[in-house]
């Protein structure tokens, strides 16, 4: 078996961006890939303006604190100011321009202001409280780097400079498939013998949470003919190809052997704990993902080994995982395999949900992240361990 590391190497080595490019408007672009780099076509700010409400002047021309300095101009955010005369002020308002001469701002809570006149209770250096032209962005900056998933603040960033449409990559489409006689939907009536689809819903959400276009293909009955037909379906409708189930060696298991007969198996069986019975491959020339069954080995797979591959075709170039350290509250036996145990963060540390079964999807909920233990390592309590909240798989 191959180890995390090692497969997730091989895939990404493996991977290419699949998706060409679009231009969107600005506002619909949170959460794509910037395909080209954001280089800045103006100063931001475009012009040196006030910190705060208070008043411009020279700092030469003040002499004391007794002494009023005369009230030239009233300067509002959005108008552009006269030149200051020498030996006056200019009452000014939070962003807007400092009048050329001026060299200071004084906050209004260091001022009085009677008869016209400004008295300066407490003066400031000179240059205080002004932002400087380009004191955010220069013209030229590299201000965004193609490849980069844009956040909110990103789109401020860019709003910034005046940009309305940015060049982004088409969504990745992803077609999603659930294996099993035994499944059914939420709200149908089961029978003995019969589960819940739980793995069609943790993927599909995971998958759009990502950003990614679901191609939802359903479910796949214990039948090589209807799990071969559907393959090709999604072949044809989607980029890369997931499915949950039917890839370990049960005789009910097909999906590998389909994958076989339409295409390849690269990769199979990881040395991860839970999820060992993972595939990789290609159904007539499209990226394929076989996930296990169990609805936790599901969710820890996509997350830790999926997850940067897809990125990594969808033109994302960051694709890495970066845990925290943390403390262990709880006592681990090693094991041959890399595990990802599910926990809560504590103030003290963190806690070990008390079933760490694949089955047990409650886990996921309960916790707040998993704590990755490299294989043959022993967890005491009070080792530091790798933390990984949910928030980095984002």
């Amino acid at each position: 078996m191959l180890s995390v590391n090692q497969a997730v190497k091989l895939l990404l080595e493996s991977s290419a961006r699949l998706v060409r490019t679009e231009t969107i408007p600005l506002l619909d672009a949170t959460g794509r890939t910037l395909a080209s780099d954001i280089i800045a076509p103006i100063d931001v700010p475009p012009a040196d303006n006030s910190a705060m409400d208070g008043y411009a002047f020279r700092n030469i021309d003040w002499t004391d604190a007794t002494a009023g300095i005369p009230l030239s101009q009233r300067i509002t955010a959005g108008t552009v100011p006269a030149a200051l005369a020498g030996g006056t002020a200019a009452r000014i308002f939070t962003g807007a321009e400092i009048p050329p001469g001026a060299d200071t701002v004084v906050m209004q809570e260091h001022c009085e202001e009677t008869g016209g006149e400004v008295r300066v209770l407490k003066l400031p250096s000179t240059g205080a409280n002004i932002r400087r032209r380009g004191q955010d962005l220069a013209t030229g900056q590299h201000v965004l780097p193609a490849g980069q998933r844009l956040r909110p603040q990103d789109l401020g960033l860019a709003a910034s400079l005046g940009i309305a449409r940015v060049d982004v990559y088409r969504r990745l489409k992803v077609a999603v498939m659930s294996t099993g006689d035994e499944l059914r939907e939420p709200g149908e009536d089961i029978q003995p013998g019969q589960i819940y689809n739980s793995n069609r819903y943790l993927m599909k959400s995971q998958l759009a949470a990502w950003g990614f276009e679901v191609v939802d293909m359903g479910v796949a009955r214990d039948d090589p003919e209807v799990v071969s037909e559907m393959m090709q379906r999604a072949a044809q409708q989607a980029d890369v190809i997931i499915t949950s189930g039917g890839v370990s060696v049960g005789e009910e298991d097909h999906v590998k052997a389909v994958v076989e007969s339409l295409g390849s198996i690269d990769l199979w069986r990881i040395a991860i704990k839970p999820g060992k019975p993972f595939a990789f491959g290609q159904v007539q020339g499209k990226p394929f993902i076989g996930l296990p069954g169990n609805p936790v080995s599901v969710f820890v797979t996509l997350l830790v080994i999926a997850r940067s591959y897809l990125f990594a075709c969808q033109g994302i170039t960051d694709t890495s995982l970066h845990a925290a350290p943390h403390h262990a509250l709880f006592d681990k036996p090693a094991s041959q395999r890399e595990d990802y145990l599910r926990v809560r963060a504590t103030a003290e540390g963190v806690e070990q949900f008390s079933n760490q079964s694949s089955g047990v999807l409650f886990s996921t909920t309960w916790g707040d992240g998993l704590v990755r233990q490299k294989a043959g390592d022993e967890i005491r309590q009070g080792d530091r361990v790798d933390f990984l909240p949910w928030a980095v798989f984002n």
